[in-house]
């Protein structure tokens, strides 16, 4: 029976009101509140939702708008500047966490494949956890902000390499390694034409009417995405580039504010699938292994980042402070899981390894950075920024 997409509105945002009350009368999380209702309204749980991959699409368009509304308030020159600066930390801190996400899986008894596919997951920080909890302030205003957005952006370019290695090894993919890095120039040169020769006329035209800017929002920040994707980048990248080549605009910050309610309303869909995605029947296979990794990525990734920026002549608390944001595996990680999985290059219990260490690494460090650093969904007063 065809999955009754309202039921499932329904089911989602109710039972995300319920469990999100229950988790601010507790001190706890919102995040995980969207995470447990997954895991218990799934088809592993009470079966409400038996096909959360159906709502995946949806979910990830919340990524697309969260990178799209970073784009906005990102000029030009000071995106440079902090790339130049991540591109070395980003590079480091990858080779590192894959070794030792390689080194950890195979000690844990998993074949070749399985512990290099796990060990290229862990590279990774999760975009939607890391700048989510960013308060609008610092994300947009301050240096930490920057350098976090730099930071995984470089990692979203990895991770295309990534997933284009996967098709070469599986054979279906033949796509060249060089292809993301001359697409990248291209499409970023188009849209900087398209929005100084079209978009900002009509801009200056019709700025009276908020509905047709709110309409050239979403449809400029889709367009990109879908290009991106065309020409072998991510739709996280593309819609960043959609942004960062409107933020001159004098109405950029209007469109940021517009669709941060419609940015939300898909995150809270996107964490939901996460906690639906889990098989708690084959959970205890892997949890073992699962928590060894977990308190790896929670240990290691904030001690790199503490290093690395130190020897950029970052401050001590600002390295912390990044390391401690960066400290989880990534929703790329997933995605990595799923090509490999498809490509018959990972075993079931491999994969359901990563996907625990994600739940396990996204519930923790949220619950790190909430209770610790400044963020827009703090239980306490003196930490809450928006």
């Amino acid at each position: 029976m065809p999955q009754d997409i309202v039921f499932s509105f329904f089911l989602i945002f109710a039972g995300a009101l319920v469990l999100a009350t229950f988790a601010l009368y507790t001190r706890q999380p919102i995040l995980v509140a969207y995470i447990a209702l997954g895991a218990i309204a799934g088809p592993y749980g009470m079966g409400w939702i038996e096909h959360p991959d159906e709502l995946t699409d949806m979910a990830h368009i919340g990524i697309i708008f969260l990178l799209f509304l970073l784009g906005l308030d990102m000029q030009p020159s000071s995106l440079f500047a902090v790339l130049k600066k991540a591109m070395s930390v980003a590079l480091l801190s990858s080779l590192l966490f894959f070794g030792v996400g390689a080194g950890v899986t195979h000690l844990l008894g998993y074949g070749f494949m399985d512990a290099i596919i796990v060990g290229l997951a862990l590279m990774f920080s999760s975009t939607i956890i890391g700048l989510k909890l960013l308060p609008t302030t610092v994300l947009h205003h301050k240096h930490s902000g920057e350098l976090m957005v730099g930071l995984l952006l470089i990692q979203d370019m990895i991770a295309i390499l990534t997933l284009i290695l996967l098709g070469v090894l599986s054979g279906e993919s033949d796509q060249p390694v060089w292809q993301p890095f001359l697409a990248l120039p291209v499409l970023a040169a188009a849209c900087y034409l398209i929005v100084k020769l079209i978009l900002l006329p009509l801009i200056q035209r019709f700025d009276r009417y908020q509905e047709y800017l709110f309409i050239m929002a979403i449809g400029w920040c889709l367009a990109v995405a879908e290009a991106a994707a065309v020409i072998g980048l991510s739709e996280e990248i593309g819609a960043f580039i959609a942004g960062v080549t409107l933020a001159t605009s004098p109405i950029a910050q209007f469109m940021a504010i517009s669709l941060k309610p419609l940015r939300d309303f898909f995150l809270v869909m996107f964490f939901f699938t996460l906690g639906a995605g889990v098989n708690l029947g084959m959970l205890e296979e892997v949890l073992v292994g699962a928590v060894l990794l977990a308190g790896a990525v929670m240990t290691l990734k904030p001690l790199t980042f503490r290093v690395l920026l130190g020897r950029f002549s970052e401050t001590p608390k600002l390295a912390w402070d990044v390391g401690f944001r960066l400290g989880q595996i990534s929703e790329f990680s997933l995605l990595v899981v799923f090509v490999a999985i498809e490509s018959a290059l990972l075993t079931e219990r491999a994969s359901l390894l990563v996907q625990a260490t994600a739940i396990i690494t996204f519930v923790l460090s949220s619950y790190i950075v909430v209770f610790n650093y400044p963020n827009p969904i703090a239980i306490s007063d003196k930490l809450r920024r928006d």
